[in-house]
């Protein structure tokens, strides 16, 4: 078997400041025989020096496409548009296995070229847990940011900022303010629990137990809300449209960090695009005022300790690609997804 060759590439979202794989993380890579390329990002929290120091090889922005085809592209969020074909490997969070918006087209884009998409969402072990997740990160920035405005003191443009200052940001003032996280003993709903004790708050915690016959009246009368559950099928939604319209809401600001919209598994059908760094906050009613933020990128705005968590975990993963287990149920749940839009199985290259 021909060894591993990594092709890091560029993101494209200008917003997007993490990278899947610190440079610390790079050198133990090609100390172990992989070939890893990697691409000048101007916006990526590491200099590209620092990677040329790991041993690395350097491309340019976006040379992906031209890449040997044995090559695996590893990213994290959106390909561009372009080329209409993939031909090769790709690792990414591709969104496109539970009916999102633009789902089918990334898809057959891999089918045209013979490519393979790698989804890290689905990069799970034998009980199906995550190995490599921003979640923690998401839920603790999403809490944050929502306190923050809650409180008339979120400062926009959002810009990314490190742990230490944002805990100062948050620290005091708590008062009385009654706060939710629902999806509470998972990684994001861990860390929206500490960015809300950092904020002195301490809040209701529900999770499975407490959304199975979920008391929507109960739910209303908090002031601020965070959704961190992530799901696989659908569920009843956790709220409606008519629900924020019931006489008596106390919430006033809901903060999603799932950004599931578009998807049968959206337990938040409230709204139907996300916000982003530039405004952060969208009015969803104005008597009494309701606000969302609903980012799909919280972790860039902690680029630095969201990617040396992550790069930790999925770097023993990088060293047994090719091996079956994660790897090949990710390739397995890609055929199915290929195959819920009526690809045959021939379409298929071999991984």
């Amino acid at each position: 078997m021909n060894a591993l060759h990594l092709w890091l590439r560029h993101e494209t979202r200008t917003t997007e400041r993490r990278t899947p794989v610190v440079p610390a993380d790079a050198r133990r890579l090609v100390e172990s025989g992989v070939t890893l390329t990697v691409e000048e990002s101007p916006q990526r929290v590491f200099p590209i020096e620092a990677y040329e120091e790991a041993g690395c090889r350097v491309a340019g922005t976006g040379s992906w496409v031209s890449a040997p085809s044995d090559a695996v592209v590893l990213g994290l969020k959106e390909l561009p548009d372009e080329p209409a074909a993939l031909t090769h490997r790709h690792i990414f969070f591709g969104h496109a296995y539970k009916q999102q918006p633009g789902a089918e087209t990334l898809l057959r884009r891999f089918l045209a070229g013979g490519g393979t998409l790698l989804d890290l969402e689905y990069l799970v072990d034998d009980d199906g847990r995550r190995l490599a997740a921003f979640g923690y990160w998401a839920g603790y920035l999403g809490a944050a940011l929502a306190v923050l405005h809650h409180r008339g003191r979120l400062r926009t443009p959002l810009r990314p900022t490190s742990k230490e200052e944002l805990d100062a940001e948050l620290a005091g003032d708590g008062g009385q303010l009654k706060a939710l996280v629902i999806g509470a003993l998972g990684r994001s709903g861990r860390g929206a629990r500490v960015a809300l004790e950092a904020a002195g708050i301490e809040p209701t915690c529900w999770d499975l137990a407490e959304t199975r016959d979920l008391d929507r009246h109960a739910l209303l009368e908090h002031e601020l809300m965070v959704n961190t559950v992530l799901t696989t099928s659908p569920v009843p939604p956790f709220l409606t449209d008519k629900d924020l319209d019931e006489p008596g809401r106390r919430l006033r600001t809901l903060c999603d960090v799932t950004c599931d919209v578009g998807s049968p598994m959206n337990v938040l059908p409230v709204y139907d695009t996300t916000t982003d760094w530039t405004e952060p906050v969208r009015r969803l009613r104005e008597r009494p005022a309701l606000d969302l933020i609903a980012i799909d990128n919280l972790p860039s705005l902690l680029p630095l300790e969201a990617s040396v968590d992550f790069s930790a975990a999925l770097l023993p993963m990088l060293l047994e690609f090719e091996t079956g287990g994660a790897w090949g149920r990710g390739l397995d749940r890609f055929r199915q997804a290929c195959r819920e839009i009526g690809a045959r199985e021939g379409e298929f290259r071999d991984a």
